[in-house]
């Protein structure tokens, strides 16, 4: 029993938070190419294109654009099944609209696709993470309908190119950050709710025409959703308590309602009613929602929330999210997330009773501050301690409650910038990168504890999440 035989394990990163090389061989600029560095716990800034004097950690990260080789076979060499990665859209088309692809670009990734492929990785690829060609902007983004079409060009485009090499696809990471996070989900920088339901309602309707695309060009093709993993608790039995939770959990749901179901659930079109939101509703739309549901439901999960009357439901700020409360039954990262292994299988159950489509964990980690000992160890025992809680969690889900996990790829397995403030010293890994906050170091590679911790779990699958003794590790 345990996790199935075909069970996924792997690890996941974005383009913009590992590749580095921003203008290398033709490549354009991104909405992540113009976001300059935060500090522990300060927003990263959005500038007006690239300003001298100011530091943007997308512009090397930690060059994995060079790496690439190196990387996977650190990856193959835990035993990787599977690596989530991204595709970065300004790669391929460097300014988002033009008609003829950059095949420098489509090269590179279908050198990644081949090395992954060599070792015996299956690529799961997300078509748009948190980097929207800068070049778009002049439409206004998502807010307009004509990016879908150059969307769907970029999806027609990998789709033909790289028939036979990738079949697991996922439309937009953590679609459900436009109503946290806007300018990540999709260059739409307001707090404006008319422009970004109207930006979401486009990202919607792409995703399922690019569904539909993918199934036509290669019938073993399976087009996912990403939701990010927002899930809380009431604060109190108190009846306020608990509907403000179900007010939450409603505005981040309802992304996986209309991308699962394939329709507007009834309580968002009522909340549209009375805000005096309008959508951009064509002739045809609703039956291309309907025709073009995701084929599984991918999601992250790093914490839970607590909700309650005094919540604030307008979202905004480093985090997207400020509910007024904390739990007290529950311990905190050093970036002050909760660490609540348990609501994973909470989440697991929710979404598979909500949708009845199978589910892939596709973020699930820890950053930490790692320290390199003078003998170059690294030892992240607090790592492997988070990921054995979640993963013992997972089992349940699938052992117990019957769930279909298609497979668990955490969150990142090296060492990559954090996306919201742009740190490098927030790792979650198990290969150090050397390089500091600034960009600067050797860039040089190193296996943490937990590298060979997780190189067990996986020849195992699953069965031995037992802690190494130290002749284990060397």
């Amino acid at each position: 029993m345990g996790f199935p035989k075909d069970f996924l394990w792997g690890g996941a990163t974005a383009a913009n938070q590992c590749e580095g090389a921003y203008l290398k061989a033709g490549k354009g600029l991104s909405t992540a190419d113009v976001m300059a560095v935060g500090e522990h716990g300060v927003p990263r800034e959005i500038t007006d294109g690239i300003v001298e004097g100011k530091y943007y950690p997308s512009h090397n990260a930690i060059d994995h654009y060079h790496h690439f080789k190196e990387d996977i076979a650190l990856f193959s060499e835990m035993g990787f099944k599977c690596y989530r990665m991204s595709i970065a859209w300004s790669r391929i088309f460097p300014n988002g609209d033009e008609e003829v692809p950059n095949e420098e670009g489509l090269k590179h990734y279908e050198e990644v696709f081949d090395t992954c492929l060599q070792f015996g990785i299956e690529p799961v690829v997300t078509l748009s993470h948190f980097e929207t060609p800068l070049g778009l902007l002049k439409y206004g983004s998502w807010e307009n309908r004509k990016v879908m079409d150059f969307y769907l060009r970029y999806c027609k485009t990998l789709f033909t190119r790289y028939k036979g090499k990738v079949k697991y696809w996922i439309s937009f990471n953590e679609i459900n950050v436009m109503s946290t996070k806007p300018w990540m989900a999709g260059g739409i920088n307001t707090n404006n709710e008319q422009t970004r339901m109207t930006a979401a309602y486009h990202q919607f309707l792409a995703s399922a025409k690019a569904v539909q695309m993918a199934h036509e060009i290669d019938s073993n093709n399976k087009v996912g959703m990403m939701y990010n993993g927002h899930v809380a608790y009431p604060n109190s039995p108190d009846p306020e308590d608990v509907q403000t939770t179900v007010d939450f959990m409603h505005k981040m749901l309802f992304y996986a309602d209309v991308q699962c179901r394939g329709y507007y659930p009834a309580y968002k079109l009522k909340e549209f009613e009375r805000k005096g939101i309008v959508l951009p509703i064509q002739d045809g739309d609703l039956d291309e929602l309907i025709g073009g549901k995701v084929d599984f439901l991918s999601f992250s999960y790093y914490a839970t929330h607590v909700i309650g009357k005094k919540t604030d439901l307008n979202f905004e700020g480093l985090n997207g999210v400020k509910t007024g409360y904390k739990n007290p039954y529950l311990s905190t990262s050093d970036w002050g997330w909760t660490i609540d292994p348990m609501g994973l299988r909470y989440l697991l159950n929710l979404l598979y009773d909500r949708y009845q489509i199978p589910l892939m964990i596709v973020e699930n980690g820890l950053g930490a501050v790692d320290k390199v000992e003078d003998d170059g160890s690294i030892h992240d025992l607090y790592r492997i301690n988070y990921l054995k809680e979640h993963i013992k969690e997972m089992e349940k889900a699938i052992e117990i409650d019957g769930i279909p996990v298609m497979g668990y790829t955490m969150w990142g397995p090296i060492d990559i910038i954090a996306a919201s403030t742009g740190e490098m010293k927030k790792r979650y890994g198990f290969i150090y990168v050397d390089v500091d906050d600034n960009g600067k170091g050797t860039f040089r590679r190193i296996k943490k504890d937990s590298f060979y911790w997780y190189k067990k779990v996986i020849e195992s699958n699953g069965e031995n999440l037992d802690l190494l003794e130290a002749k284990e590790i060397y």
